[in-house]
């Protein structure tokens, strides 16, 4: 099934040309976003309050596996950009192989790059390009107690107290 929203980075490059004619303000995030939930969606929606057109880094699955280990994803990339795609607060969507978007983030040129309140600004990919293009970076506090690691201890705590 092919998701509109979904763009190649050749595609995002052009878009995000004609975006910058229009000043419209981009904003770009990323993530694995493995399992959706509520700190996801808060977290995309304060994003896209900073700007006009939010666009989101997705990690592919050989990439999930590199940074959370091969247990993951437990959610294939196609069936996580299909929900992601539902979310009215994203405009663009854009997949990358790396372990970070930093190649992303040269090609897009994000007006203002956002990550979450985990990550020290000067741990952030892509902090030092964004700045020295005249963009700024913005980290969004994270929901308490919301997180997928957070919601797959619950579902193995579960599944153990089932079996029993």
């Amino acid at each position: 099934m092919k998701i509109k929203k979904v763009k190649t980075l050749e595609n995002l490059k052009v878009i995000s040309q004609k975006l910058k004619k229009q000043r419209k303000k981009i904003v770009f995030t990323n993530g694995c976003f493995d399992i959706l939930h509520v700190g996801h969606v808060r977290y995309l929606r304060k994003a896209k309050a900073y700007g006009d057109i939010l666009v989101v880094g997705v990690n592919n699955d050989s990439s999930v596996r590199k940074i959370k280990g091969k247990s993951r994803p437990l959610v294939v990339l196609q069936d996580r950009l299909e929900v992601l795609a539902a979310l009215e607060c994203i405009d663009y969507l854009v997949t990358f192989s790396e372990t970070t978007p930093a190649k992303v983030i040269q090609v897009l040129k994000p007006d203002i790059l956002v990550k979450g309140s985990d990550y020290k600004l000067d741990e952030i990919v892509g902090r030092d390009f964004v700045e020295s293009t005249g963009g700024r970076v913005v980290t969004i506090p994270l929901v308490k107690n919301k997180s997928t690691t957070a919601f797959i201890k619950k579902i193995a705590r579960s599944f153990k107290s089932y079996q029993k």
